[in-house]
């Protein structure tokens, strides 16, 4: 029976790159073999991929609407006004892993922290450090509980051993481990597990001032606030001035993939920086402590642990984080690969999903092929997707015959995929505009000409669609099928 188990999950392992693979074989062969019907399958595809564009857009325009809404209302003042329950009797955990960040860069996230609307007294920090950083991170710590002790209700210092048991090193297992240390103290307190709750962020994100408000709002008022996930927008504005084009066009096009999921919230994973009830941590063991990604995963364990009857709330509300630019460009563009090839490894879900749903009979076979469906198809698409383009878009009519270039869809082919770009680019004009009407205030010594670039850099992002979108995703689907010592291990993001 394990043997079986054991074939069944090496095969969701393999599934994914193995179709990512055949697909660009059999697109390769058939513009050798039948260029005619690799010309009629791009056009077709390409009329799919506008329509998902528009539909795409759609949702990104209704978040976009909802967003402008939420930062105009006084969630501090809403959740003042619920009278059923008492904000005063919730307290939140705001867990912040790090691992070899300057002490400069964790000051602004506590900072941040500190200038909220919302006590702060009703908030303990848990910084959470590695034993592999033992005498940089203790130092950072003293120095951050030395200046912030009295603003905060606590700061927790946690310091995750090195080689425990049945663990991977990363994000994970030090958020596993942070998690029962908190549970201590929240148990010396005998406060509810219901009535604590929980952020778990990046160690570079900065809060907006309104967050905790939202948050607390959006928990107080929902109908069953334990089975919910709380998935607020992501920016990377901390260094957007500073940073290239590049690494800018591919954090603000992550802004913008999360922009149209927080409109379709019954197919939202939590990402990054999210918040969740303690009591949903503590029934499924917190943090899964020996995989790459855990910020997704964590949904996933609750949606099975009660059999479908958990869901990611989007907050229209952001938060702030860093791009990986590092002051040297090459250096920022390895960063930006490394970053996406561990995004992509979420194709990890797969076997997980397939072998919880055989553990839980009791969760709708619907919800589980839903959620199967949608991360295997977006991991695929992310893969294939702009190769398909590329390579079917050039390659049939490269090698097309005569008799071939003499038929008349052939002989349009190009006009026909020109113009069906040409109307995808509505989207793209979109996400120019609106990335830079939401930037920060420009630094006093940034030349206003920056403007006219941060639309302009969008006119490289079909490259990039390919080098940090197909490439890292290909990448990682490849190592999952390749297994063993091909499989991706947790990498630290540099900051700076």
């Amino acid at each position: 029976m394990k043997i079986l188990k054991k074939i069944q999950e090496r095969f969701f392992e393999i599934l994914p790159g193995f179709l990512v693979w055949l697909t660009f074989i059999l697109a390769i062969l058939i513009s050798f073999i039948k260029p005619l019907w690799a010309i009629y399958f791009i056009i077709i595809f390409d009329i799919f991929w506008l329509i998902r564009v528009y539909y795409l857009t759609i949702h990104m325009l209704s978040s976009w609407i909802n967003f402008k809404k939420a930062l105009k209302i006084d969630w501090w003042k809403k959740v003042q006004g619920i009278t059923d329950k008492n904000w005063q009797d919730y307290l939140h955990i705001v867990f912040l892993p790090t691992f070899k960040e300057p002490l400069e860069l964790i000051d602004k996230t506590f900072n941040a922290l500190a200038k909220i609307d919302y006590p702060a007294k009703q908030l303990m920090i848990v910084l959470a450090g590695e034993e592999m950083d033992r005498a940089n991170f203790l130092q950072i710590a003293e120095e951050i509980a030395k200046k912030y002790h009295n603003v905060f209700l606590k700061i927790l210092i946690t310091l995750h051993p090195e080689n425990l048991p049945d663990e991977m090193p990363g994000k994970g297992s030090n958020l596993n481990y942070a998690g029962y240390q908190a549970k201590k103290i929240i148990d010396e307190m005998r406060i509810p597990y219901e009535k604590v709750i929980v952020s778990s962020f990046d160690i570079d994100t900065q809060v907006y001032p309104q967050y905790f408000s939202y948050l607390t709002y959006k928990y107080l008022s929902h109908p069953k606030p334990t089975r919910a996930s709380f998935q607020p927008l992501a920016l990377y504005h901390n260094n957007i001035w500073e940073s290239d084009p590049i690494t800018r066009v591919v954090a603000n096009s992550t802004t913008f993939w999360l922009l149209t999921d927080l409109a379709r919230s019954e197919r939202l994973f939590t990402f990054s920086s999210h918040s969740m009830s303690f009591k949903a941590l503590v029934d499924v063991g917190f943090w899964q402590k020996d995989i790459v990604t855990e910020d997704s995963r964590i949904f996933l364990q609750c949606l099975f642990k009660y059999d479908g009857d958990y869901r990611v709330e989007p907050m229209f509300i952001p938060v702030s984080m860093n791009t990986v630019y590092m002051g040297n460009l090459w250096k920022s563009l390895a960063n930006q690969y490394k970053q996406m090839r561990r995004w992509a490894w979420g194709v990890e879900h797969l076997p997980y999903i397939i072998k919880q749903s055989k553990k839980h009979p009791k969760m709708p076979f619907k919800k589980k092929m839903y959620y199967f469906w949608n991360q295997g198809e977006g991991m695929y698409s992310w893969a294939t997707a702009p190769m398909l383009i590329l390579i079917l878009g050039r390659l049939p009519l490269l090698l097309a015959n005569k008799s071939v270039q003499a038929n008349i869809v052939a002989q349009n082919a190009p006009l026909v995929l020109e113009w069906l770009m040409n109307l995808a680019l509505v989207g793209l004009i979109l996400c120019a505009i609106l990335s830079t009407i939401i930037l920060p205030q420009k630094p006093k010594h940034k030349s206003w000409l920056y403007y006219p670039i941060m639309v302009l850099q969008w006119l490289i992002f079909p490259i990039t669609m390919i080098i940090f979108g197909s490439f890292p995703a290909t990448d990682s689907q490849t190592r999952m099928m390749l297994g063993g010592r091909f499989k991706l291990g947790f990498w630290v993001t540099e900051k700076k």
